[in-house]
């Protein structure tokens, strides 16, 4: 199969070498030539400068890697042109555009997947088995933090310039960071009333939000809390959720799921069965859009995922400018 990738940026980067690993060699380039990275390793892949020239290609899958705010301009003629799509998190940053890309992918509901990685982290697909088999019995409120310094995370650029320091891109950290907005979602279920601020708060020299805290109450009467920073100087991404008979807590880095209960106190720590690397949750992602393409299976994320968190988020930022409680219902 053929795949274009719009955006070579880290995570652009990270897609063509995962799709290399796996043996997809018919790649092709959508590129603005703006990014910072070295192009050496690319040098013999072809690059189109606009979205008609790759479309001309006809790729099989199309992943859509580039700033936020320019998803739509390839998604809309991506899916119109039937290519299955792989779309990094979020799908904009509430553009009008939305509702014509939601009306093609009507037609074609088992084309599109949406890029939240983190429901592949064995770790949370543990937390998931634990909550299914009601380890800790009911689950009545969760809290899960994500801090991690913006300036640390590609050293090879001026974060200043980076996409998720640019109002004008998309970013800001409620949208950069809104994975655990997905998997409280797909923990806990659906998101009835969201409270909370979006602001800049540190000496950072960014235009956009540098916190998020948000309060969720979920629809089955679960209370949580997520807190998100661009400032954090040692990374934290972990997420902790209390029950009638126990807590469970997990932790990005490596992996590691502890479950405590009513009856066995002794906090028992689960690992992984192999060991833990970022990329594998890149490399099952991309493993799964493959099958997409290929027609063997359908999205596990799908585009009405991405659209519940762009409205969360949304909500987010109205709770923060009103200082009110917005019902999500």
């Amino acid at each position: 199969m053929k795949f274009l990738i719009a955006g070579y940026g880290s995570i652009g980067r990270r897609h063509l070498r995962n799709l290399q690993t796996l043996g997809q060699h018919d790649l092709l380039l959508l590129r603005s030539h703006r990014s910072t990275l070295p192009e050496e390793e690319i040098k013999d892949i072809p690059v189109e400068t606009t979205v008609a020239d790759a479309l001309a290609h006809q790729p099989d899958g199309v992943i859509i890697a580039n700033p936020t705010a320019m998803h739509l301009d390839v998604a809309i003629p991506a899916a119109e042109a039937g290519c299955a799509i792989l779309m990094e998190k979020p799908i904009s940053d509430h553009s009008p555009k939305l509702d014509h890309l939601q009306k093609i992918l009507s037609d074609h509901p088992n084309r599109f997947l949406m890029g939240f990685q983190y429901r592949f982290h064995p770790g949370l697909l543990r937390v998931r088995a634990l909550l299914e088999q009601e380890k800790i019995g009911r689950p009545l409120s969760f809290h899960a933090t994500w801090g991690e310094y913006l300036p640390d995370w590609h050293p090879w650029e001026d974060y200043r310039r980076s996409y998720s320091a640019r109002a004008d891109l998309g970013g800001g950290v409620a949208l950069t960071l809104c994975h655990p907005l997905d998997y409280a979602r797909w923990l806990f279920g659906e998101v009835s009333l969201i409270w909370g601020i979006s602001t800049k708060i540190s000496d950072l020299e960014i235009e956009v939000d540098d916190l998020a805290e948000i309060t969720l109450r979920m629809q089955n009467g679960m209370a949580g809390n997520v807190h998100l920073d661009y400032y954090r100087r040692f990374v934290r991404h972990d997420l902790e959720v209390v029950g009638t008979e126990g807590v469970i807590h997990w932790n990005n880095a490596d992996a590691l799921v502890t479950l405590q209960t009513v009856e066995q106190p002794e906090c028992v720590t689960l690992a992984p069965e192999v060991p833990f690397d970022r990329n594998d949750l890149f490399l099952a992602e991309m493993k799964h859009f493959i099958a997409i393409c290929a027609g063997e299976t359908v999205p596990s994320c799908t585009f009405e995922d991405g659209l519940k968190v762009d409205q969360m988020v949304s909500a987010l930022k109205q709770s923060s400018a009103e200082g009110r409680q917005i019902h999500l219902d």
